[in-house]
């Protein structure tokens, strides 16, 4: 604060300012030029494309796409946290020595340590690969959802591990440690390398077909045949009341993968179209190649969760179940059949992901489930 006694000193007194000395006369300065204008074209619906795009990623519409966009609306509309199903049953079951026979929870640790492991890959796969290369806003909106949910499902599957109080080292090295689980994993690898590799991109023919196989590997083999021996056995478990909150979540993650691979369908369909110089007769030889292997790895993985006959489930019934279904990836993305005859041997799956159901099977809780005002409880 001043003393003004001591630290006040008058200013000086001001000067009148000089008049102004005259000048000539100047010419007016020119005006500043005008910013000019952006030349840059808005974005239309028709110059989209899924891959090789050139019009501005971050600009959602007009859709194109709008199949890629209801997915997304469809995928939000059935969120679901882990923690919202009840274990209390499982735990009690899974301390009872006499409630699971050593066949029944072979299937239950070699399930959760193969799915674990699964979805991580699925959802780098998607993060640090496919994103990078789709070029379609809505499809982008997609994958950042999906790659939320294999989020959600390693979440799951860890919350199982958790209740029931695994080994959790067993579990989680299981894709190192189980031969069957390992070639599953090792045969989706090099694919996952292909996409994440930060020098690969799109643009000449032999990088997009590199692009569309991947994506054919990790829609069609990877969450439409790896999946679903795991399936089918938790799903079992859950139909004779045993491991009911497992099996509720499993239902869950299935349906959620059946969107995935829906979308990823629908990405391969649409990549053809706007690239049918992409779909030679070499390349589809090849894609037929890969889902035999994949469909003989899931085999053998099913032989290895399941040695002797468990809950009314043989490995015959999987070999059929596995052409069956590799019959219906074929025809999806339009390759002929590879086993012709073959027929379902577990009909009640297609219950299973039926989201119009209001209940699921085990009467504990809505499985049509919505967000907020959407949900309706009984």
């Amino acid at each position: 604060m001043l003393n003004f006694e001591e630290d006040y000193t008058p200013a000086a007194p001001r000067m009148a300012a000089p008049a102004p000395m005259p000048t000539a006369p100047v010419a007016d300065a020119p005006a500043a030029p005008r910013q000019a204008e952006s030349t840059q074209q808005r974005v239309r619906a028709a110059d989209k494309r899924i891959i090789n795009g050139a019009t501005d990623v971050n600009q959602l519409v007009p859709f194109k796409y709008k199949w890629a966009w209801q997915k997304y609306l469809d995928a939000c509309a059935n969120h679901w946290m882990p923690q919202e199903v009840n274990m209390s049953r499982d735990i009690a079951q899974w301390k009872d020595p006499t409630a699971l026979t050593e066949d029944e929870r072979r299937l239950v640790t070699r399930n959760l340590g193969f799915f674990v492991t699964a979805d991580s890959l699925a959802a780098n796969n998607i993060v640090l690969g496919t994103y990078r290369h789709i070029t379609a806003p809505e499809c982008r909106q997609y994958l950042l959802r999906q790659a939320f949910e294999e989020a959600i499902h390693t979440h799951a599957y860890q919350y199982i591990v958790e209740s029931l109080g695994l080994d959790e080292g067993e579990i989680f090295n299981a894709y190192h440690e189980v031969q069957s689980i390992r070639d599953k994993d090792e045969f989706l690898i090099p694919f996952i390398d292909t996409l994440t590799n930060p020098q690969f991109k799109t643009g000449t023919p032999e990088a997009d077909q590199a692009l569309l196989k991947s994506l054919i590997v990790f829609a069609c083999i990877m969450e439409g045949i790896f999946f679903y021996v795991g399936f089918v056995q938790i799903l079992a478990l859950g139909r004779q009341n045993k491991m009911t909150g497992a099996a509720e979540q499993y239902q869950y993650i299935l349906r959620d993968e059946s969107m995935h691979c829906n979308f990823g369908i629908d990405l391969i369909n649409t990549i053809k179209l706007e690239n049918p110089h992409l779909w030679t007769s070499e390349f589809k030889t090849e894609i037929r190649s890969l889902i035999q292997k994949g469909v003989e790895l899931e085999y053998r993985y099913a032989e290895d969760t399941m040695p002797r006959g468990v809950l009314g489930l043989n490995s015959a019934q999987f070999k059929e179940y596995l052409r069956f279904i590799a019959n219906r990836r074929c025809q999806q993305i339009g390759l002929d059949e590879m086993f012709p005859g073959v027929t379902n041997p577990f009909p009640w799956m297609a219950e299973m992901i039926d989201l119009k159901k209001e209940k699921n099977f085990f009467e504990t809780r809505v499985t049509e489930y919505q967000t907020g005002g959407a949900l309706s409880w009984d």
